[in-house]
């Protein structure tokens, strides 16, 4: 039910969503959030992720597991964010979290009304 849903390219068959009540964003300008992805045979996939809008990174904290635990990513580096226009992650940085070289996002609610309502 918090779950936000965003557009991922043109040609896509998985569903994307963002928890909103998952969504900080910390003095270190980084936005946290639990994204949920959904094949089209139903497979999800949940991970608590950041991403640094600044440098164009985002790293994987921990992956959501069936029975409602966590388990801490095995690399949990920081990654360039690379891919072309049916990437979430380039999505999620181009699209509504961050503008080119800043921080877009300075407070949750920020992020849930451009989720929602692209603004």
């Amino acid at each position: 039910q918090n779950l936000i849903s965003f557009k991922v390219g043109s040609v896509t068959d998985k569903q994307f969503f963002i928890d909103e009540k998952s969504i900080t964003v910390g003095a270190d300008e980084v936005i946290r959030y639990s994204l949920v992805v959904v094949s089209s045979a139903g497979a999800q996939s949940i991970s608590f992720e950041g991403m640094r809008c600044l440098t164009g990174e985002r790293r994987v904290y921990a992956f959501g597991h069936s029975d409602n635990t966590w388990s801490k990513a095995r690399s949990n580096k920081w990654a360039k964010l690379q891919g072309g226009t049916n990437n979430h992650h380039v999505a999620l940085f181009a699209d509504y979290f961050c503008t080119v070289g800043a921080v877009s996002i300075t407070k949750p609610e920020d992020a849930i009304r451009i989720l929602r309502y692209g603004h």
